[in-house]
Protein backbone atom coordinates (compact mmCIF):
# COMPACT_ATOMS: atom_id res chain seq x y z
CA UNK A 1 0.00 0.00 0.00
CA UNK A 2 1.42 3.38 -1.00
CA UNK A 3 0.71 5.28 2.23
CA UNK A 4 -1.77 7.76 0.74
CA UNK A 5 -3.92 7.43 3.88
CA UNK A 6 -2.71 8.14 7.40
CA UNK A 7 -3.69 5.83 10.27
CA UNK A 8 -6.07 8.52 11.47
CA UNK A 9 -7.68 8.78 8.03
CA UNK A 10 -8.21 5.03 7.89
CA UNK A 11 -9.62 4.93 11.40
CA UNK A 12 -12.22 7.54 10.41
CA UNK A 13 -13.05 5.58 7.23
CA UNK A 14 -13.58 2.38 9.21
CA UNK A 15 -15.89 4.18 11.64
CA UNK A 16 -17.83 5.81 8.79
CA UNK A 17 -18.21 2.42 7.15
CA UNK A 18 -19.33 0.80 10.41
CA UNK A 19 -21.89 3.54 11.04
CA UNK A 20 -23.36 3.97 7.58
CA UNK A 21 -22.54 1.27 4.99
CA UNK A 22 -24.83 -1.71 4.53
CA UNK A 23 -22.52 -4.44 3.17
CA UNK A 24 -23.63 -7.05 0.69
CA UNK A 25 -24.19 -10.62 1.90
CA UNK A 26 -23.19 -9.71 5.45
CA UNK A 27 -24.52 -10.10 8.97
CA UNK A 28 -23.57 -6.84 10.66
CA UNK A 29 -23.91 -7.84 14.30
CA UNK A 30 -20.19 -8.83 14.51
CA UNK A 31 -19.19 -5.32 13.40
CA UNK A 32 -20.36 -4.03 16.76
CA UNK A 33 -17.24 -5.53 18.30
CA UNK A 34 -14.86 -5.96 15.35
CA UNK A 35 -13.88 -3.82 12.40
CA UNK A 36 -15.38 -4.36 8.95
CA UNK A 37 -12.77 -5.12 6.32
CA UNK A 38 -11.98 -2.19 4.00
CA UNK A 39 -10.12 -2.92 0.79
CA UNK A 40 -8.01 0.16 0.16
CA UNK A 41 -5.93 -0.58 -2.92
CA UNK A 42 -5.37 -3.15 -5.66
CA UNK A 43 -2.56 -3.84 -8.10
CA UNK A 44 -2.32 -6.78 -10.47
CA UNK A 45 -3.43 -9.87 -8.55
CA UNK A 46 -3.16 -8.31 -5.09
CA UNK A 47 -5.21 -6.09 -2.80
CA UNK A 48 -4.43 -4.36 0.51
CA UNK A 49 -6.80 -3.83 3.44
CA UNK A 50 -6.98 -0.95 5.93
CA UNK A 51 -4.32 -2.59 8.09
CA UNK A 52 -1.86 -2.70 5.20
CA UNK A 53 -2.14 -6.48 4.89
CA UNK A 54 -1.53 -7.80 1.39
CA UNK A 55 -3.83 -10.46 -0.07
CA UNK A 56 -3.46 -12.55 -3.22
CA UNK A 57 -6.92 -12.42 -4.78
CA UNK A 58 -7.94 -15.85 -6.10
CA UNK A 59 -11.54 -14.82 -6.83
CA UNK A 60 -11.14 -11.66 -8.94
CA UNK A 61 -12.82 -9.19 -6.61
CA UNK A 62 -14.72 -11.84 -4.61
CA UNK A 63 -17.37 -12.17 -7.34
CA UNK A 64 -15.52 -13.25 -10.49
CA UNK A 65 -15.18 -9.77 -11.98
CA UNK A 66 -11.67 -8.26 -12.19
CA UNK A 67 -10.53 -10.40 -15.13
CA UNK A 68 -7.53 -8.30 -16.20
CA UNK A 69 -6.38 -7.43 -12.69
CA UNK A 70 -6.26 -4.25 -10.65
CA UNK A 71 -4.63 -0.92 -11.47
CA UNK A 72 -5.03 -0.85 -15.26
CA UNK A 73 -4.20 2.75 -16.06
CA UNK A 74 -5.16 2.52 -19.73
CA UNK A 75 -8.72 1.51 -18.83
CA UNK A 76 -9.00 4.31 -16.26
CA UNK A 77 -7.70 6.81 -18.81
CA UNK A 78 -10.11 5.61 -21.48
CA UNK A 79 -13.01 6.04 -19.06
CA UNK A 80 -11.82 9.51 -18.03
CA UNK A 81 -11.42 10.66 -21.62
CA UNK A 82 -14.84 9.37 -22.59
CA UNK A 83 -16.56 10.95 -19.60
CA UNK A 84 -15.17 14.34 -20.56
CA UNK A 85 -16.33 13.84 -24.15
CA UNK A 86 -19.80 12.50 -23.31
CA UNK A 87 -20.65 10.78 -20.06
CA UNK A 88 -24.24 9.82 -20.77
CA UNK A 89 -27.14 9.91 -23.13
CA UNK A 90 -30.22 7.70 -22.94
CA UNK A 91 -29.99 4.44 -24.83
CA UNK A 92 -32.71 5.45 -27.27
CA UNK A 93 -29.79 7.09 -29.09
CA UNK A 94 -26.38 5.60 -29.79
CA UNK A 95 -22.89 6.56 -28.66
CA UNK A 96 -19.45 6.22 -30.18
CA UNK A 97 -18.06 3.72 -27.62
CA UNK A 98 -21.39 1.87 -27.61
CA UNK A 99 -21.26 1.33 -31.37
CA UNK A 100 -17.57 0.43 -31.35
CA UNK A 101 -17.80 -2.08 -28.52
CA UNK A 102 -20.92 -3.70 -29.94
CA UNK A 103 -19.05 -4.25 -33.21
CA UNK A 104 -16.00 -5.71 -31.44
CA UNK A 105 -18.15 -7.91 -29.22
CA UNK A 106 -20.14 -9.35 -32.12
CA UNK A 107 -16.85 -10.24 -33.84
CA UNK A 108 -16.23 -12.63 -30.93
CA UNK A 109 -19.70 -14.20 -31.11
CA UNK A 110 -20.41 -15.83 -34.49
CA UNK A 111 -24.13 -16.12 -35.10
CA UNK A 112 -25.02 -13.23 -32.79
CA UNK A 113 -25.74 -9.76 -34.17
CA UNK A 114 -27.38 -7.37 -31.68
CA UNK A 115 -26.27 -5.85 -28.35
CA UNK A 116 -28.67 -4.37 -25.80
CA UNK A 117 -26.86 -2.37 -23.08
CA UNK A 118 -27.79 -2.28 -19.42
CA UNK A 119 -25.93 -2.05 -16.11
CA UNK A 120 -25.94 -5.40 -14.29
CA UNK A 121 -26.20 -9.11 -14.87
CA UNK A 122 -29.53 -9.26 -13.07
CA UNK A 123 -30.89 -6.56 -15.31
CA UNK A 124 -29.57 -8.26 -18.47
CA UNK A 125 -31.36 -11.47 -17.51
CA UNK A 126 -34.55 -9.54 -16.73
CA UNK A 127 -34.39 -8.05 -20.24
CA UNK A 128 -34.11 -11.54 -21.73
CA UNK A 129 -37.10 -12.76 -19.69
CA UNK A 130 -39.12 -9.77 -20.86
CA UNK A 131 -38.23 -10.48 -24.48
CA UNK A 132 -39.43 -14.06 -24.11
CA UNK A 133 -42.70 -12.90 -22.59
CA UNK A 134 -43.27 -10.26 -25.27
CA UNK A 135 -42.52 -12.76 -28.03
CA UNK A 136 -45.09 -15.08 -26.46
CA UNK A 137 -47.72 -12.33 -26.72
CA UNK A 138 -46.72 -11.22 -30.21
CA UNK A 139 -46.59 -14.70 -31.77
CA UNK A 140 -48.36 -17.21 -29.52
CA UNK A 141 -51.26 -15.41 -27.93
CA UNK A 142 -49.33 -15.21 -24.66
CA UNK A 143 -49.25 -19.00 -24.25
CA UNK A 144 -45.57 -19.85 -24.94
CA UNK A 145 -44.35 -17.81 -21.99
CA UNK A 146 -42.76 -20.28 -19.56
CA UNK A 147 -39.06 -20.01 -18.83
CA UNK A 148 -37.13 -23.07 -17.68
CA UNK A 149 -34.14 -22.72 -15.36
CA UNK A 150 -31.80 -25.24 -13.78
CA UNK A 151 -31.35 -26.42 -10.22
CA UNK A 152 -28.19 -24.83 -8.70
CA UNK A 153 -27.94 -22.11 -11.38
CA UNK A 154 -28.16 -18.45 -10.38
CA UNK A 155 -29.29 -15.56 -12.55
CA UNK A 156 -29.49 -12.50 -10.31
CA UNK A 157 -31.01 -10.68 -7.37
CA UNK A 158 -34.30 -9.24 -8.62
CA UNK A 159 -37.60 -10.97 -7.92
CA UNK A 160 -37.78 -12.02 -11.58
CA UNK A 161 -34.27 -13.45 -11.50
CA UNK A 162 -34.87 -15.16 -8.17
CA UNK A 163 -37.97 -16.70 -9.75
CA UNK A 164 -35.48 -18.34 -12.12
CA UNK A 165 -33.03 -19.09 -9.33
CA UNK A 166 -31.95 -22.64 -8.61
CA UNK A 167 -30.36 -21.87 -5.23
CA UNK A 168 -33.02 -22.23 -2.57
CA UNK A 169 -31.11 -20.53 0.24
CA UNK A 170 -30.59 -17.43 -1.89
CA UNK A 171 -34.31 -17.46 -2.68
CA UNK A 172 -35.45 -18.01 0.90
CA UNK A 173 -37.70 -15.31 2.45
CA UNK A 174 -38.10 -13.42 -0.85
CA UNK A 175 -41.22 -15.11 -2.22
CA UNK A 176 -43.81 -15.26 -3.53
CA UNK A 177 -42.13 -15.38 -6.90
CA UNK A 178 -43.29 -14.62 -10.42
CA UNK A 179 -45.29 -17.39 -12.09
CA UNK A 180 -44.21 -19.14 -15.26
CA UNK A 181 -40.70 -20.16 -14.18
CA UNK A 182 -40.08 -23.92 -14.06
CA UNK A 183 -37.05 -25.75 -12.66
CA UNK A 184 -35.15 -28.54 -14.43
CA UNK A 185 -32.59 -30.86 -12.76
CA UNK A 186 -28.91 -30.00 -12.36
CA UNK A 187 -26.16 -31.69 -14.37
CA UNK A 188 -23.55 -32.37 -11.68
CA UNK A 189 -22.12 -35.75 -12.65
CA UNK A 190 -20.45 -36.18 -9.24
CA UNK A 191 -23.94 -36.10 -7.70
CA UNK A 192 -25.60 -38.32 -10.31
CA UNK A 193 -26.26 -40.94 -7.66
CA UNK A 194 -28.42 -38.49 -5.73
CA UNK A 195 -30.66 -38.28 -8.82
CA UNK A 196 -30.83 -42.02 -9.40
CA UNK A 197 -29.11 -41.40 -12.73
CA UNK A 198 -27.10 -43.94 -14.75
CA UNK A 199 -23.32 -43.82 -14.56
CA UNK A 200 -22.95 -44.16 -18.34
CA UNK A 201 -24.19 -41.43 -20.67
CA UNK A 202 -25.08 -39.19 -17.74
CA UNK A 203 -24.83 -36.07 -19.89
CA UNK A 204 -27.53 -37.27 -22.26
CA UNK A 205 -29.64 -38.43 -19.31
CA UNK A 206 -29.40 -35.01 -17.67
CA UNK A 207 -30.41 -33.32 -20.92
CA UNK A 208 -33.31 -35.75 -21.33
CA UNK A 209 -34.62 -34.58 -17.95
CA UNK A 210 -35.03 -31.12 -19.47
CA UNK A 211 -37.09 -32.56 -22.30
CA UNK A 212 -39.24 -34.43 -19.81
CA UNK A 213 -40.06 -31.10 -18.14
CA UNK A 214 -40.88 -29.53 -21.52
CA UNK A 215 -43.21 -32.41 -22.37
CA UNK A 216 -44.82 -32.28 -18.93
CA UNK A 217 -45.45 -28.52 -19.14
CA UNK A 218 -46.42 -28.68 -22.82
CA UNK A 219 -44.03 -27.54 -25.57
CA UNK A 220 -46.58 -24.97 -26.68
CA UNK A 221 -46.21 -23.23 -23.30
CA UNK A 222 -42.39 -23.20 -22.98
CA UNK A 223 -40.69 -20.16 -24.50
CA UNK A 224 -37.07 -20.36 -23.31
CA UNK A 225 -34.48 -22.31 -21.39
CA UNK A 226 -32.00 -20.26 -19.31
CA UNK A 227 -28.73 -21.95 -18.31
CA UNK A 228 -25.23 -21.05 -17.19
CA UNK A 229 -22.58 -22.66 -19.43
CA UNK A 230 -20.73 -23.64 -16.25
CA UNK A 231 -22.78 -23.38 -13.07
CA UNK A 232 -20.96 -20.85 -10.88
CA UNK A 233 -22.17 -20.21 -7.34
CA UNK A 234 -24.01 -23.52 -7.27
CA UNK A 235 -20.72 -25.42 -7.09
CA UNK A 236 -18.64 -24.74 -10.23
CA UNK A 237 -20.41 -27.46 -12.23
CA UNK A 238 -18.94 -28.23 -15.63
CA UNK A 239 -21.39 -29.91 -18.03
CA UNK A 240 -20.93 -33.64 -18.62
CA UNK A 241 -20.02 -35.07 -22.01
CA UNK A 242 -22.93 -35.03 -24.44
CA UNK A 243 -25.04 -32.63 -22.38
CA UNK A 244 -24.92 -29.44 -24.40
CA UNK A 245 -25.33 -31.16 -27.77
CA UNK A 246 -28.52 -32.81 -26.56
CA UNK A 247 -29.80 -29.61 -24.93
CA UNK A 248 -29.36 -27.74 -28.22
CA UNK A 249 -31.22 -30.46 -30.10
CA UNK A 250 -34.09 -30.44 -27.59
CA UNK A 251 -34.51 -26.67 -27.79
CA UNK A 252 -34.65 -26.71 -31.56
CA UNK A 253 -37.10 -29.61 -31.63
CA UNK A 254 -39.56 -27.81 -29.37
CA UNK A 255 -39.00 -24.23 -30.63
CA UNK A 256 -37.56 -23.14 -27.28
CA UNK A 257 -35.20 -20.16 -27.21
CA UNK A 258 -31.82 -20.98 -25.65
CA UNK A 259 -30.67 -18.24 -23.27
CA UNK A 260 -27.09 -18.63 -22.02
CA UNK A 261 -26.20 -16.67 -18.87
CA UNK A 262 -22.51 -15.74 -19.26
CA UNK A 263 -22.46 -13.21 -16.41
CA UNK A 264 -19.64 -15.18 -14.73
CA UNK A 265 -18.06 -17.12 -17.61
CA UNK A 266 -18.09 -14.36 -20.22
CA UNK A 267 -15.08 -12.54 -21.65
CA UNK A 268 -12.31 -15.03 -21.11
CA UNK A 269 -12.94 -16.76 -17.78
CA UNK A 270 -12.96 -20.29 -19.26
CA UNK A 271 -10.20 -19.74 -21.81
CA UNK A 272 -12.60 -18.84 -24.63
CA UNK A 273 -14.35 -15.53 -25.09
CA UNK A 274 -17.54 -17.14 -23.82
CA UNK A 275 -18.16 -20.32 -21.89
CA UNK A 276 -20.70 -21.72 -24.35
CA UNK A 277 -18.04 -21.65 -27.06
CA UNK A 278 -16.32 -24.58 -25.33
CA UNK A 279 -19.31 -26.76 -26.16
CA UNK A 280 -20.35 -25.90 -29.71
CA UNK A 281 -23.61 -24.29 -28.62
CA UNK A 282 -25.50 -21.81 -30.80
CA UNK A 283 -27.63 -19.73 -28.41
CA UNK A 284 -30.45 -17.35 -29.25
CA UNK A 285 -29.66 -14.97 -26.39
CA UNK A 286 -26.53 -14.42 -24.29
CA UNK A 287 -26.28 -12.26 -21.18
CA UNK A 288 -23.01 -10.99 -19.70
CA UNK A 289 -21.74 -8.51 -17.13
CA UNK A 290 -18.92 -9.08 -14.62
CA UNK A 291 -15.84 -9.52 -16.81
CA UNK A 292 -17.03 -7.32 -19.67
CA UNK A 293 -15.11 -4.35 -18.28
CA UNK A 294 -13.33 -6.13 -15.40
CA UNK A 295 -15.15 -3.98 -12.88
CA UNK A 296 -13.68 -0.69 -14.11
CA UNK A 297 -17.16 0.53 -15.03
CA UNK A 298 -20.67 -0.85 -14.73
CA UNK A 299 -21.81 -2.56 -17.92
CA UNK A 300 -23.93 -5.51 -18.91
CA UNK A 301 -25.16 -6.73 -22.26
CA UNK A 302 -27.93 -8.86 -23.67
CA UNK A 303 -26.81 -10.16 -27.06
CA UNK A 304 -29.23 -11.79 -29.50
CA UNK A 305 -29.38 -13.30 -32.94
CA UNK A 306 -30.84 -11.32 -35.81
CA UNK A 307 -33.80 -13.72 -35.77
CA UNK A 308 -34.72 -12.66 -32.24
CA UNK A 309 -34.14 -8.99 -33.09
CA UNK A 310 -36.39 -9.26 -36.15
CA UNK A 311 -39.29 -10.44 -34.01
CA UNK A 312 -39.49 -6.89 -32.64
CA UNK A 313 -39.36 -5.11 -36.02
CA UNK A 314 -42.62 -4.18 -37.64
CA UNK A 315 -44.18 -1.81 -40.17
CA UNK A 316 -47.40 -1.94 -38.18
CA UNK A 317 -48.81 1.22 -36.68
CA UNK A 318 -49.36 -0.50 -33.32
CA UNK A 319 -47.46 1.69 -30.80
CA UNK A 320 -46.84 -1.36 -28.62
CA UNK A 321 -45.12 -3.41 -31.32
CA UNK A 322 -41.47 -3.04 -30.27
CA UNK A 323 -39.32 -3.93 -27.26
CA UNK A 324 -40.63 -1.35 -24.81
CA UNK A 325 -37.80 -1.35 -22.33
CA UNK A 326 -35.19 1.04 -21.01
CA UNK A 327 -32.13 0.83 -18.78
CA UNK A 328 -31.22 4.27 -17.47
CA UNK A 329 -27.58 3.49 -16.83
CA UNK A 330 -27.36 1.42 -19.99
CA UNK A 331 -26.82 4.85 -21.54
CA UNK A 332 -23.60 5.48 -19.63
CA UNK A 333 -20.61 5.61 -21.96
CA UNK A 334 -17.99 4.63 -19.36
CA UNK A 335 -18.98 0.97 -19.63
CA UNK A 336 -18.34 0.37 -23.32
CA UNK A 337 -15.25 2.62 -23.20
CA UNK A 338 -13.81 0.43 -20.44
CA UNK A 339 -14.96 -2.75 -22.18
CA UNK A 340 -13.09 -1.80 -25.37
CA UNK A 341 -9.81 -1.43 -23.47
CA UNK A 342 -10.50 -4.56 -21.44
CA UNK A 343 -10.95 -6.60 -24.63
CA UNK A 344 -7.83 -5.06 -26.18
CA UNK A 345 -5.76 -6.02 -23.14
CA UNK A 346 -7.00 -9.60 -23.30
CA UNK A 347 -6.02 -9.81 -26.96
CA UNK A 348 -2.69 -7.99 -26.78
CA UNK A 349 -1.47 -9.87 -23.71
CA UNK A 350 -2.66 -13.27 -24.89
CA UNK A 351 -4.82 -13.73 -21.81
CA UNK A 352 -7.10 -16.37 -23.32
CA UNK A 353 -4.04 -18.53 -23.92
CA UNK A 354 -2.74 -17.74 -20.45
CA UNK A 355 -6.09 -18.67 -18.95
CA UNK A 356 -5.96 -22.06 -20.63
CA UNK A 357 -2.38 -22.69 -19.49
CA UNK A 358 -2.82 -21.44 -15.93
CA UNK A 359 -6.17 -23.20 -15.67
CA UNK A 360 -4.45 -26.47 -16.53
CA UNK A 361 -1.85 -25.76 -13.84
CA UNK A 362 -4.54 -24.97 -11.30
CA UNK A 363 -6.38 -28.20 -12.08
CA UNK A 364 -3.13 -30.17 -11.86
CA UNK A 365 -2.39 -28.64 -8.47
CA UNK A 366 -5.91 -29.33 -7.23
CA UNK A 367 -5.69 -32.95 -8.31
CA UNK A 368 -2.42 -33.22 -6.40
CA UNK A 369 -4.18 -31.84 -3.32
CA UNK A 370 -6.94 -34.39 -3.88
CA UNK A 371 -4.37 -37.19 -3.67
CA UNK A 372 -3.07 -35.75 -0.42
CA UNK A 373 -6.33 -34.77 1.28
CA UNK A 374 -9.18 -37.30 1.43
CA UNK A 375 -11.58 -34.46 2.20
CA UNK A 376 -11.48 -33.41 -1.47
CA UNK A 377 -14.06 -35.57 -3.21
CA UNK A 378 -14.13 -33.96 -6.65
CA UNK A 379 -12.24 -31.39 -8.68
CA UNK A 380 -13.77 -29.72 -11.73
CA UNK A 381 -13.45 -26.61 -13.83
CA UNK A 382 -12.80 -24.85 -17.13
CA UNK A 383 -9.98 -22.37 -17.62
CA UNK A 384 -9.43 -20.19 -14.56
CA UNK A 385 -12.75 -21.19 -13.10
CA UNK A 386 -12.31 -24.23 -10.87
CA UNK A 387 -13.87 -25.88 -7.85
CA UNK A 388 -12.94 -28.49 -5.27
CA UNK A 389 -15.86 -30.19 -3.52
CA UNK A 390 -15.18 -31.16 0.09
CA UNK A 391 -16.71 -34.33 1.52
CA UNK A 392 -16.75 -35.99 4.92
CA UNK A 393 -16.46 -39.40 3.26
CA UNK A 394 -15.43 -40.22 -0.31
CA UNK A 395 -17.49 -43.40 -0.47
CA UNK A 396 -20.79 -41.91 0.67
CA UNK A 397 -19.88 -38.48 -0.76
CA UNK A 398 -21.44 -36.85 2.27
CA UNK A 399 -20.70 -33.11 2.06
CA UNK A 400 -18.69 -31.48 4.81
CA UNK A 401 -20.55 -29.00 6.97
CA UNK A 402 -20.70 -25.49 5.55
CA UNK A 403 -18.88 -24.10 8.59
CA UNK A 404 -15.90 -26.38 7.87
CA UNK A 405 -15.68 -25.26 4.25
CA UNK A 406 -15.80 -21.66 5.48
CA UNK A 407 -13.07 -22.44 8.00
CA UNK A 408 -10.80 -23.37 5.09
CA UNK A 409 -11.37 -20.02 3.38
CA UNK A 410 -10.88 -18.19 6.69
CA UNK A 411 -7.54 -19.93 7.14
CA UNK A 412 -6.51 -18.97 3.61
CA UNK A 413 -7.53 -15.38 4.32
CA UNK A 414 -5.33 -15.38 7.43
CA UNK A 415 -2.49 -16.52 5.18
CA UNK A 416 -3.14 -13.60 2.83
CA UNK A 417 -4.93 -15.55 0.06
CA UNK A 418 -8.59 -14.88 -0.78
CA UNK A 419 -10.39 -18.08 -1.84
CA UNK A 420 -14.12 -18.46 -2.48
CA UNK A 421 -16.62 -21.03 -1.24
CA UNK A 422 -20.26 -21.77 -1.97
CA UNK A 423 -22.23 -20.42 0.96
CA UNK A 424 -25.89 -20.00 1.87
CA UNK A 425 -26.89 -21.13 -1.60
CA UNK A 426 -27.77 -24.82 -1.96
CA UNK A 427 -29.10 -26.49 1.21
CA UNK A 428 -26.69 -29.17 2.37
CA UNK A 429 -24.24 -28.60 -0.47
CA UNK A 430 -22.38 -25.42 0.41
CA UNK A 431 -19.14 -27.35 0.35
CA UNK A 432 -17.22 -26.35 -2.79
CA UNK A 433 -14.09 -24.20 -2.73
CA UNK A 434 -14.11 -21.78 -5.68
CA UNK A 435 -11.11 -20.45 -7.59
CA UNK A 436 -11.29 -17.73 -10.22
CA UNK A 437 -8.05 -15.74 -10.24
CA UNK A 438 -7.55 -12.98 -12.79
CA UNK A 439 -6.61 -14.02 -16.30
CA UNK A 440 -3.15 -12.51 -15.71
CA UNK A 441 -2.24 -15.17 -13.12
CA UNK A 442 1.31 -16.52 -13.23
CA UNK A 443 2.56 -20.00 -12.27
CA UNK A 444 3.80 -18.55 -8.96
CA UNK A 445 0.34 -17.11 -8.27
CA UNK A 446 -1.35 -20.43 -8.96
CA UNK A 447 1.10 -22.30 -6.75
CA UNK A 448 0.68 -19.76 -3.93
CA UNK A 449 -3.10 -20.23 -4.07
CA UNK A 450 -2.98 -24.02 -3.84
CA UNK A 451 -0.20 -23.93 -1.23
CA UNK A 452 -2.49 -21.85 0.97
CA UNK A 453 -5.32 -24.33 0.48
CA UNK A 454 -2.97 -27.20 1.31
CA UNK A 455 -2.06 -25.60 4.63
CA UNK A 456 -5.65 -24.73 5.41
CA UNK A 457 -6.93 -28.25 4.75
CA UNK A 458 -4.22 -29.67 6.99
CA UNK A 459 -5.12 -27.34 9.85
CA UNK A 460 -8.91 -27.69 9.53
CA UNK A 461 -9.14 -31.43 8.83
CA UNK A 462 -5.79 -32.74 10.07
Amino acid sequence: MDGTFTDNDLSKIVEADRAHVWHHLSQHKPYETSDPRIIVEGKGMRVWDQNGKEHLDAVSGAVWTVNVGYGRERIANAVRDQLLKLNYFAGAAGSVPGARFAERLIEKMPGMTRVYYCNSGSEANEKAFKMVRQIAHKRYGGKKHKILYRDRDYHGTTIGCLSAGGQDERNAQYGPFAPGFVRVPHCLEYRAGDQGAPVENYGEWAADQIEQVILREGPDTVGALCLEPVTAGGGVITPPHGYWEKVQEICRRHDVLLHIDEVVCGVGRTGTWFGYQNYGVEPDMVTMAKGVASGYAAIACLVTTEEVFDLFKSDATDPMDYFRDISTFGGCTAGPAAALENMAIIEEEGLLENTTAMGARLMENLHALMEKHAVIGDVRGAGLFCGAELVADRVSREPVAEKLAQAVTADCMAQGVIVGVTNRSVPGYNNTLCFSPALIATPDDIDAITDAVDGALTRVFG
